[in-house]
């Protein structure tokens, strides 16, 4: 069983930056793929990043390439989420979740384990 706890969102101006963490419970989170999800009102769950269980193999949404990044440290059970040059779009609860697979996945039924969510709110 892996528990996740999101921390780090908030609001801020657009253009401005926010980094998300992710600490998860458990010996084995160093062989779980990581993943940020977003959702937005009114709109269906989406990907946002993932990284797989090295760190070594990143991927993105096209809607965030070049302004997010997603790390990992594995020495503290934590995954983040660097959020530069942040749009009114952002706008969302973001999730962290966790795989199983330690690779990366881009579809929310790919992941076992689920956050509680932190609130991003980009104003214009």
């Amino acid at each position: 069983q892996v528990q996740l706890v999101e921390s780090g969102g908030g609001l801020v101006q657009a253009g401005g930056s926010l980094r998300l963490s992710c600490a998860a419970s458990g010996r084995t989170f160093s062989s779980y793929g990581m993943g940020w999800f977003r959702q937005a009102p009114g709109k269906e769950r989406e990907f946002v990043a993932a990284i797989s269980w090295s760190g070594g193999i990143t991927t993105y949404a096209d809607s965030v390439k070049g302004r997010f990044t997603i790390s990992r440290d594995n020495a503290k059970n934590t995954v983040y989420l660097q959020m530069n040059s942040l749009k009114p779009e952002d706008t969302a609860v973001y999730y962290c979740a966790a795989a199983r697979v330690g690779g990366t996945r881009s579809h929310s039924y790919e992941y076992d384990y689920w956050g509680q969510g932190t609130q991003v709110t980009v104003s214009s």
